[in-house]
């Protein structure tokens, strides 16, 4: 209660939780349909999908990279901010202006990755403003990343009663849109101008090469390695409940937002009270256990599906989804430390191990034998990439690494 206190007291906070609560809104409006969109609306075939979420990917990485070593190098936040604002807003005013194939690569496959480095580039400035709330900077920061799970859930709610009236699809670009240019407007009156702040932001001075060079450290590739296998249980995840809710008598895509939405849900609390427990508990430690409890989810779902228990199983995939959503983002913060930009980018490179992680894990799994064995491999990756982090940081005892 202490830190949501501060967000909402303290100016810089409250624009922060308004930027990452429009990003959730736009997230659930265009994120989810992308692939009824691009296939079923727009004629792409299959294969051609695939090769515009690999472009949206590779762009996301480099973007989010390239923008945050800039943004270190010279302190210019606000512009970056604004500018990859602008991105978005412009994608989905070109796919309700001029929608059509073409225009969907662009969008979806260019502008959208590039505005979502604006994740990455909010919670940098959260990491610098919270400079002098040392004690409730892990309170702050997970209260403002609730924001998104809030708005998110409330979204899918929103298109899931939508749809079931008789909406089209295409509408989705209208929220979108509509929380698009919000957040431009939010960024270009509020976001601190810099060098005119309250805190210390000073240019690192780096070069490209030396600065891609630290991300490259073996000691940095490892964790990012590590991370990456833990969070592509949730990747996994979001490919399996689909199809495991729509083989099983008795179940619908009803289901599955059901399920999803529960496990979003109970995320918003354990945001709030998981940084209590971070000066009690290693945070290798906690991100561990979340990833056990995680799995326990994961493993279990295709066997439960039919069943009423698996509406249980929403609680520890939602306490076990909290600690693999908030702890990465302080995790890297303090091995990068004075670089919070170049810190927020290593989220986009753990999300392009987790992407690859899980798809070798949903290939493999299904090719040798079905749902329950991909569930499991996934699960087994993400725990050795668990036990991996712990291993490595259990000699560390210098506080940031807690």
């Amino acid at each position: 209660m202490t830190a949501l206190r501060t967000v909402l007291a303290v100016p810089v906070f409250r624009m922060l939780a308004g930027v990452i609560g429009l990003l959730g809104l736009i997230n659930a409006s265009l994120y989810p349909y992308q692939s009824v969109i691009g296939i079923e609306v727009m004629g792409l075939p299959e294969a051609g999908f695939a090769l515009v979420l690999v472009l949206a990917s590779g762009v996301a990485v480099t973007t989010s990279v390239l923008l945050g070593i800039l943004s270190d190098q010279r302190a210019n936040r606000r512009n970056l901010a604004l500018l990859t604002a602008l991105m978005g807003a412009a994608g989905a005013a070109l796919m309700l202006a001029a929608p059509g194939p073409i225009t969907f690569v662009l969008t979806n496959g260019i502008l959208l990755p590039v505005a979502s480095s604006l994740f990455g580039q909010a919670f940098a400035l959260n990491r610098l403003a919270s400079q002098t709330y040392p004690v409730e900077r892990e309170g702050i920061q997970a209260t403002i990343r609730a924001s998104m799970s809030v708005t998110f859930l409330l979204m899918l709610v929103f298109w899931t009663v939508a749809f079931g009236a008789g909406a089209e699809v295409m509408l989705t670009y209208v929220s979108g849109g509509i929380a698009a240019m919000a957040l431009v407007v939010l960024i270009w009156l509020c976001w601190p101008r810099d060098g005119q702040t309250g805190w210390q932001d000073q240019p690192s001075g780096l070069r490209l090469g030396a600065a891609l060079a630290e991300l490259a450290r073996p000691h940095v590739t490892l964790r990012l390695l590590c991370l990456g296998a833990v969070t592509s249980s949730g990747v996994l995840y979001m490919i399996l409940a689909g199809l495991i809710f729509s083989e099983t008598p008795g179940r619908s895509a009803a289901d599955t937002a059901l399920y999803i939405g529960l496990v979003a849900g109970w995320e918003v609390p354990f945001l709030l009270l998981l940084p209590r427990y971070l000066g009690h508990i290693p945070r290798p430690t906690l991100i561990f256990s979340g990833t056990v409890l995680y799995v326990s989810h994961l493993i279990a779902l295709p066997f439960l599906a039919a069943s009423p228990w698996v509406w249980a199983m929403t609680l520890p995939a939602g306490l076990g989804g909290t600690a693999m959503l908030i702890l990465p983002i302080s995790y890297y913060q303090d091995l990068m430390a004075g670089r919070p930009g170049t810190a927020a980018s290593m989220l986009a490179l753990q999300k392009l191990v987790a992407d690859v992680m899980a798809a070798l894990a949903f290939s493999a799994g299904v090719a040798i034998g079905g749902y329950a064995l991909t569930a499991a491999l996934g699960g087994a990756i993400a725990v050795v990439g668990g036990l991996g982090l712990w291993l490595a940081d259990r000699a560390r005892v210098s506080p940031p690494l807690r």
